[in-house]
C-alpha cells in the first residue's frame, strides 16, 4: 500500500479519470468505465462506510484501478484498508509518514501465506489451485 502525507494528498491526477466517491454512494451504481481513480472519503475515523465500498469495489465489481483513502485517515487503519481493498492513504496531516509505514511493515500475514482471504486474495494459502486427487 502506497502512503501519502496529508501535504502532498491535494495533487490533482493529470490525465486521469478520477472519481471522488461520497461514503453515502452505492458503489453498485457507478459507470467504472475508463475510471482509473476512485477516492473514498472517511469524514471520521469512526465511520467506516468507504471500508464496505472499497470491498464492493474489488470484489463485486472487479475494479483494477487505484482505490484511495482521503479524509480522517489513521495509521492504525492501514491494515485493514489494505485487506479491503485499497491501494492507497492519504494521511491524516497529525499522522506521521514514517510511524504509518513502519506500522504497515509490522502486519505481514496478509501477504503470501496469509490465513484468510481479503478482498484483494479471496483465496487463503491453504487452498491449493488444483482439487485433491482422491
Amino acid at each position: 500500500m502506497k502512503l501519502i502525507a496529508a501535504s502532498a494528498g491535494a495533487a490533482c491526477a493529470t490525465g486521469q479519470k478520477v472519481i471522488e466517491l461520497a461514503n453515502t454512494a452505492d458503489p453498485l451504481q457507478l459507470d467504472l468505465a475508463g475510471v482509473d481513480r476512485i477516492d473514498l472519503n472517511f469524514p471520521k475515523f469512526s465511520d467506516g462506510r468507504a471500508f464496505s465500498q472499497a470491498f464492493l469495489l474489488r470484489r463485486r465489481l472487479g475494479f483494477q484501478g487505484e482505490i484511495r483513502a482521503t479524509g480522517d485517515v489513521l495509521v492504525d487503519q492501514l491494515a485493514q484498508m489494505e485487506r479491503s481493498g485499497f491501494d492507497v492513504a492519504v494521511l491524516r496531516a497529525d499522522q506521521d509518514l514514517a510511524i504509518a509505514q513502519r506500522v504497515l511493515a509490522a502486519y505481514p500475514g496478509y501477504g503470501v501465506g496469509k490465513y484468510q482471504g481479503d478482498a484483494v486474495d479471496i483465496r487463503p494459502h491453504f487452498v491449493s489451485a488444483a482439487p485433491a486427487s482422491a
